[in-house]
């Protein structure tokens, strides 16, 4: 007879709220069932799994299917996807990229180009470097974000070829001028097909465009390299290079494993962990550049696995993670799409960050207008005892018997969001709130209800407490 060996669930629980957005406890309790390695491995290659079925939310946001007029209906089925998705790595890459490859709607005011862009860093976003930004360069709103379109043979813009470098791939001091302007001479002729005008007749998707006449096809020098160069040459050789790699692992373990100093320092402050970056770049050659690799070495190292609450939620993660608690919105329903709003009032406007350099991150994201949003919100979905989730957690409390002691409750309460590891001072104060009334009662109908609230109460303190900003 052969035994399974259950996964510890808190570092289950780790995992899902780094590789994803979190869970509710009986789906941690479900993957306990299986290895850690495979659980790691069915994230990674999540098209083993059904897509988000986008027709139910089609039906109640028509224009989602009508056309892409309008950007608030697809940050709401964004919002949608990352809390109902069987492929939670594949919905958290691209709010990853999001965040490095920085690109914003405000500018073009082009809806379509912009739901485009998310698509395509949902569909690359474990795939190769090269091919990550092959796409991007070849994308319509990037190249009107930062003016490839202007960047011409005769005349050439260096908006894209300096931040190709700068802040997508190498980061500052591992390039010259001359390297900025032969990559800016290689994409000349990187263009998109122009739209129709709004006016009239609505937005019409836009696309890759090559203008072959307007492409300088002389010899450039570029990061040493000699040749008749264009974009996708430029690329190869960005990826090859070691700096891309230590740059972008940097970017993994900022967004993964733990915060890091803003970027604008990493040319002067070294990583938290050399050896954890070290490992990864070392991932990064050994694949070619493969992302999937790299994030599989990553999940997989210990100081990931030990890595709990050094990183503070960004505010889409923590919305996502809370309603995954609640269990709101499996469905589509009223207040689905006043998520936007929320985000934005917490410092982040999804599909429209504040510049090409994103967003800083950490705790730049908590001053005391965020964190009071932040903690309205979470009180606000988690202060129903009708609501599933809360059921649920009410469930998990009964089972623990007729009388359940305060300390237990306050175990099992952070068992129940997640197993949320909290400081000493926290748990004494959770403690002595618990304590306050006794015991937890379930026998008699009466005291069922009373012990309700009271778990209510509870769960309202431990969101409200400084641990469940992290994660």
């Amino acid at each position: 007879m052969t035994t399974t060996t259950k996964t510890d669930p808190a570092l289950v629980s780790h995992l899902l709220r780094r590789a994803g957005f979190g869970s509710d406890i009986t789906e941690i309790n479900h993957y306990t069932s299986q290895s850690y390695e495979r659980l790691v491995e069915d994230l990674l290659n999540s098209e083993k799994f059904p897509d988000v079925d986008d027709n139910a939310i089609g039906r109640y946001y028509p224009s989602l299917a009508a056309c892409k007029d309008d950007l608030g209906p697809w940050v709401t089925r964004w919002f949608y996807r990352m809390i109902n998705t069987k492929r939670p790595l594949q919905e958290k890459m691209a709010l990853f990229w999001h965040h490095v490859l920085a690109t914003a709607w405000f500018k073009s005011e082009h809806s379509p180009s912009m739901i485009d862009h998310i698509q395509m860093l949902t569909t690359n976003g474990l795939a190769n470097f090269r091919t990550i930004l092959l796409e991007l360069s070849r994308d319509p709103a990037m190249i009107y974000w930062l003016d490839n379109n202007e960047n011409h043979a005769k005349s050439i813009n260096e908006n894209y070829g300096r931040e190709i470098l700068e802040l997508f791939s190498m980061g500052i001091g591992n390039y010259s001028e001359d390297d900025i302007k032969s990559a800016a001479r290689s994409f000349t002729g990187w263009s998109f097909k122009q739209p129709l005008p709004l006016y009239p007749f609505g937005h019409y998707d836009s696309g890759f465009r090559f203008i072959s006449e307007d492409h300088d096809y002389g010899e450039k020098t570029f990061l040493g390299h000699k040749g008749n160069f264009n974009g996708e040459d430029i690329i190869n050789i960005i990826a090859s290079q070691e700096a891309t790699a230590k740059f972008v692992c940097r970017h993994l373990y900022n967004f993964f494993v733990e915060d890091e100093p803003q970027v604008p320092a990493w040319s002067i402050t070294p990583p938290k962990n050399q050896a954890a970056i070290d490992s990864l770049v070392k991932s990064w050659f050994e694949s070619d550049a493969d992302i999937r690799s790299v994030m599989r070495t990553l999940f997989n190292a210990e100081w990931f696995k030990n890595s709990l609450q050094k990183r503070v939620k960004c505010p889409a993660e923590f919305i996502v993670g809370t309603l995954k608690i609640s269990g709101d919105f499996k469905y589509p329903e009223p207040g689905l799409k006043d998520l936007d709003g929320t985000c934005i009032a917490m410092g982040q406007a999804l599909m429209n960050p504040p510049s090409v350099e994103g967003w800083h991150t950490g705790k730049e994201w908590i001053d005391g207008g965020t964190l009071t949003e932040r903690v309205n919100f979470a009180v606000k979905m988690l202060n129903d005892p009708k609501k599933p989730g809360v059921r649920n957690i009410i469930s998990i409390i009964k089972e623990n018997g007729k009388t359940v002691p305060p300390e237990m409750f306050v175990s099992k309460m952070l068992e129940a969001l997640g197993y949320l590891k909290v400081s000493d001072n926290t748990h004494s104060l959770l403690t002595d709130f618990a304590e306050k009334d006794g015991h937890l009662k379930f026998g008699t109908e009466k005291e069922s209800q009373k012990s309700e609230i009271r778990i209510v109460r509870m769960l309202r303190l431990i969101v409200s407490s400084m641990e469940f900003q992290f994660a």
